[in-house]
């Protein structure tokens, strides 16, 4: 079965052409915790993607959504609602794969979590968020974007053997700012019952 492209890159990304001003574009992702998020972003600026500098590995939730800039605390709201009702969860990063040639992107693979992700994505995409996909959801870490096809080879062999858990504890709302850099707005920590039962 082909896999699907992916349904986010917190990439080079601007607001759509005549988009208004009172309109912001929106991300929420999971960041990829340390070491593993250093190791994973060195490794995408070895295979050459310039990307590596601006974007922290992730993992994303909801794609670039243009919402009006009165919406915020709604948003806001909304996200922490979600966070409430969510327990951490663990996740295995494991190996390489690629949408070649729909989409020209290297990621690491999720072993583990990806259920997990997907229930997360949809209750995400409810209330102020509701808005449908282009494609199917698919959670990865994105390690290689848009490079000739030498680098995106050597990216996948590079980290086809490549092992990381953790566990997931919050979600973070990213804003657009226009000039192609992601600024982080808040972090939500997961409050679910597994949670409360741990503190």
């Amino acid at each position: 079965m082909s896999q699907s492209p992916p349904t986010m890159s917190m990439a080079v990304l601007k607001p759509a052409v005549g988009q208004s001003d009172d309109v912001v574009t929106i991300g929420v992702v999971l960041d990829i915790p340390q070491p593993h998020g250093d190791f994973l972003r060195a490794c995408r600026a070895d295979f050459g993607d310039p990307l590596a500098a601006e974007i922290p590995p992730h993992i994303t939730l909801l794609p670039p959504t243009p919402v009006p800039e009165g919406e915020d605390q709604a948003i806001q709201d909304h996200l922490a609602a979600v966070a409430a009702v969510t327990a951490p969860f663990s996740v295995c990063l494991a190996g390489t794969g690629s949408f070649r040639p729909i989409s020209p992107v290297v990621f690491v693979k999720l072993e583990d979590g990806a259920e997990h992700c997907a229930d997360l994505q949809r209750l995400l995409r409810t209330g102020p968020l509701k808005r449908s996909l282009d494609f199917d959801y698919h959670p990865h870490v994105t390690v290689a974007h848009h490079l000739d096809d030498a680098a995106m080879d050597r990216a996948e062999e590079t980290l086809r053997d490549y092992r990381a858990e953790f566990q997931v504890t919050g979600l973070n709302f990213y804003e657009h700012d226009g000039d192609g850099v992601w600024e982080l707005r808040r972090r939500f920590t997961f409050r679910g019952p597994s949670a409360t039962a741990e503190s």
